[in-house]
């Protein structure tokens, strides 16, 4: 993405969608005002369900077509293509917006922790939830997703594990509405197997590696939520949903969903132009136009994406040495970036500090290393980097990294800060921007980068996405695109992962987080400022923070 995601999980991606440029100087815009931290409230404008009219076609934005409708693959692990399945698809819980679940009783009737050693689960499904054909949802459609996602079959292009690398088997319970989840090891964040941005898929999908592979390439076959699709144009760059005929729950209010293709830059001015009734807004040059408009308005609550550059340790690559990328990462003014990017989208622009957990949200430490120019400077000789001219060179090569990101003001303009920072230490950064369309299938999967800028997108389970991302096994990278790891690292967070006690799991993924820091991984920046273009007539969305929407009760009132 354009916002774009990537390990739909704990952490989906978001490819670029950046906040736009947010020039300073702009004081004559206000800053937002709202909820003061993710995990306190959202502002989506809640209505009783009797309030909101019956009807209507609620307008939205993407900005490129899904490549992919399966989610739990590499193609389709994009925040954007994860918020047009939603109303599609199963989850296991409700989310609200400090974090809190409940169990999504459209779908599961019971879900219980039935055993700790070994740990069991039961999930005990609703007997009235079919797919959109009219078959029954069953145990052995969440049987052959734990087998998809156990990474057993290395035919299977899985975005995550999501735990099922632990489970020892999946059996039927009491009858097929019952599903029984043993494991092999403790799972920590067992709760969102499917929940948050992960969702249950049918057995059709998830049984054979190629269909899983490659058969929602194109469109989605079938789902299960309030709404289906009712068609798709990708040549117009449209896609509708409408209320699902076999829906067994509370009736939706809307008539239809629309999704249509536009570049980020434009989602302001359709609002405008009342063309859309709700997008994110990425600059403070949106936030005017919203607030010129006297039928829209900016709903702001502090967003769980956050921005980041990824570093590449490949062999070969001109940052494999982890000390080289810790002593380039002290050089790295995150302070500067946030101030530059965020001021007038936030009034106090402040760097994230960690890679697991994002401000406001429960277990969140700064556990960066600082910001240290003449640290960085000193280490680079040390490693054997010396200045010739303006540039390091070590046996004979340059000390010059290619930053890849998508094409959008903000992520340049980031690059162009980094860059002159790391001119003063000698290092030079060369800018290399990319479409959208197929960045992390042609640029990131592939390691064509040295460093990288994108978007990770949280939820309310943090640790699911630790192995996904952090955790090296070079025959199974998920998405570490920069192959970087440690064994000492993997030991780490296998142990957090076996910890059943949540506050010492919330202990141990911040042990990690400083270790990912210490191995030169990645470098946080910044936490979207979470504000949203919405139509004062739009009931139950706009901006989220954690919790999940309820689609059913989205809709108008006068």
């Amino acid at each position: 993405m354009r916002i774009r995601s990537r390990a739909l999980r704990s952490a989906a991606v978001v490819l670029a969608a950046g906040v736009g440029i947010a020039l300073a100087g702009c004081s004559g815009v206000n800053t937002t005002s709202g909820p003061a931290a993710l995990g306190t409230s959202n502002d989506i404008n809640p209505q009783a369900r009797e309030s909101v009219r019956e009807g209507g076609n609620l307008r939205l934005a993407i900005s490129a077509f899904p490549a992919n409708w399966n989610t739990l693959s590499t193609d389709g692990n994009e925040l954007e293509i994860g918020e047009v399945v939603w109303p599609l698809m199963p989850r296991s819980y409700n989310i609200d917006a400090t974090g809190k679940l409940s169990v999504n009783t459209d779908y599961f009737t019971d879900i219980q922790l039935t055993g700790s050693d070994p740990q069991q689960v039961t999930y005990t499904i609703n007997p009235k939830a079919v797919w959109s054909d009219g078959s029954p949802i069953t145990w052995e459609d969440i049987a052959s997703q734990a087998h998809a996602l156990s990474s057993t079959d290395k035919r299977y292009l899985i975005a995550i594990n999501n735990g099922f690398d632990r489970v020892e088997k999946v059996e039927r319970g009491v009858d097929d509405r019952q599903a029984v989840i043993t494991f092999k090891q403790h799972y920590s964040d067992w709760r969102g197997q499917f929940a948050g941005n992960a969702m249950l898929y049918p057995k059709s999908v998830t049984a054979d590696p190629e269909t899983f592979n490659h058969a929602l390439a194109g469109h989605i076959t079938l789902t299960s939520g309030p709404f289906a699709v009712q068609s798709t144009d990708r040549t117009q760059g449209r896609i509708v949903l409408a209320r699902n005929p076999k829906w067994w729950g509370d009736k939706p209010k809307l008539d239809t969903i629309t999704y249509s293709v536009l570049d980020r830059s434009a989602y302001a001015a359709a609002l405008q132009n009342n063309e859309l009734d709700a997008a994110r807004l990425t600059s403070i040059e949106d936030l005017a136009t919203v607030r010129s408009s006297p039928e829209l308005v900016v709903r702001h609550a502090p967003g769980n994406l956050w921005r980041h550059i990824t570093f590449n340790g490949a062999p070969g690559s001109i940052l494999t040495d982890p000390a080289l990328r810790v002593a380039i990462s002290k050089a790295i003014d995150r302070q500067g970036i946030a101030n530059a990017i965020e001021n007038g989208l936030v009034a106090n622009p402040k760097p994230l500090g960690n890679h697991i957990f994002v401000q406001g949200q429960e277990g969140y430490q700064d556990n960066s290393l600082p910001f240290d120019p003449d640290a960085a400077a000193r280490e680079l000789d040390a490693l054997g980097w010396k200045l010739q001219g303006d540039v390091r060179v070590k046996d004979g090569r340059k000390l010059e990294i290619r930053d890849v990101m998508y094409n959008d003001p903000t992520w340049v303009r980031v690059a162009q800060i980094v860059q002159g920072d790391l001119a003063k230490v000698g290092a030079k950064l060369t800018i290399d921007t990319r479409p959208g369309q197929g960045f992390f299938t042609d640029v990131m999967i592939p390691g064509d980068f040295d460093a990288a800028q994108f978007l990770f997108s949280g939820d309310a389970f943090p640790l699911s996405s630790i192995p996904q991302i952090y955790a090296y096994h070079p025959d199974d990278e998920q998405s570490n695109f920069g192959r970087i790891g440690s064994p000492e690292l993997n030991a780490l967070i296998e142990q957090t992962l076996n910890e059943l006690d949540p506050k010492k799991a919330v202990d141990l993924a911040n042990q990690v987080d400083r270790k990912v820091f210490e191995e030169g991984f990645s470098l946080p920046l910044t936490q979207d400022p979470g504000n949203y273009g919405v139509r004062t007539t739009v009931a139950n969305y706009g901006a989220p923070g954690l919790a999940s929407y309820d689609y059913t009760k989205i809709g108008f009132v006068s």
